[in-house]
């Protein structure tokens, strides 16, 4: 068990409707996310996951509720929610929500710059995020004259740079082709390396199934399931609550222990390379 010490991200019977919406957004939330974790955020279009998100980095105020942060509730003031921002960083699902400046330098730039960094730091802390994410040979072109995929790589870095405690990914992959997906991917590997804790919402259950620690699913605004990948994925009845199906290599596996072909193993493998190497 994880100390309470350690939790991140805690959220507190949240609860959020947005102007005008009798029905609530985020009905109850309750959760907590020890640091340094990856947690996917799973469920259908409307699940909550997108708005939980906004709530996690100030952009949205919770009607009641709490959310804290790294063990300090989030305060609403000018100060409260800056600091709230260093801590968490958020790319959203469309890169043009979130780019805007004249130059993709101007944009990375940007955020960190608005924290009250020194140009010299500053300069050194684009240049090597720039490097870091492949962004040099398109960094002086306008943000929006890039392609879907060079956009992704700009919003991630627009984040990175500021060095977060917590990242949050919305769909980082939508509308990418397979070459920018495998990317975002590579990149996506790279912060959890660096020991970000990483909120990512996903509908590939596949590749969460793969990448995650732990899951948490959403249904109609609330936490209906949060737990160890491995035991969330082989809950059919909870996966199937939310309105998802089994990983396909955890379907595969079920079929080949239950004819015998293999036997079954204390861990379920999590890729298709696992499962290889038990034939």
């Amino acid at each position: 068990m994880v100390n309470e010490e350690k939790w991140m991200i805690e959220a507190e019977h949240v609860c959020y409707a947005y102007d005008g919406m009798e029905k609530k957004a985020l009905n109850d939330v309750t959760l907590k996310i020890a640091g340094g974790r990856k947690i996917a955020f799973m469920g259908e279009n409307g699940s909550g996951k997108s708005t939980f998100f906004l709530c996690l980095n100030g952009i949205s105020r919770p009607d009641s509720g709490r959310i804290l942060i790294d063990g300090s509730p989030v305060e609403y003031s000018r100060k409260g929610l800056l600091d709230v921002r260093r801590k968490v960083g958020i790319v959203f699902q469309e890169p043009d929500d979130q780019l805007f400046s004249a130059s993709v330098y101007q944009e990375i730039s940007f955020g960190i710059m608005n924290l009250g960094v020194d140009e010299q730091t500053v300069r050194r802390e684009v240049e090597q995020v720039i490097r870091e994410l492949g962004i040099t040979p398109f960094q002086e072109r306008p943000a929006h004259a890039l392609s879907g995929g060079q956009k992704k790589q700009v919003a991630i870095a627009d984040i990175l740079v500021m060095h977060p405690q917590i990242m949050i990914l919305d769909e980082p992959a939508a509308a990418l082709d397979v070459r920018h997906t495998k990317m975002v991917h590579e990149i996506i590997e790279g912060l959890t390396k660096k020991g970000i804790t990483i909120l990512m919402s996903t509908h590939d259950m596949d590749y969460a199934y793969e990448w995650a620690d732990e899951m948490v699913l959403m249904h109609d605004g609330q936490v209906i399931c949060q737990g160890r990948t491995e035991d969330v994925c082989e809950d059919e009845t909870v996966l199937r609550a939310a309105g998802l199906d089994q990983p396909a290599v955890l379907k595969l596996y079920g079929r080949l222990t239950g004819r015998g072909v293999i036997p079954r193993r204390e861990h379920p493998p999590r890729s298709l390379k696992e499962l290889e190497e038990m034939l």
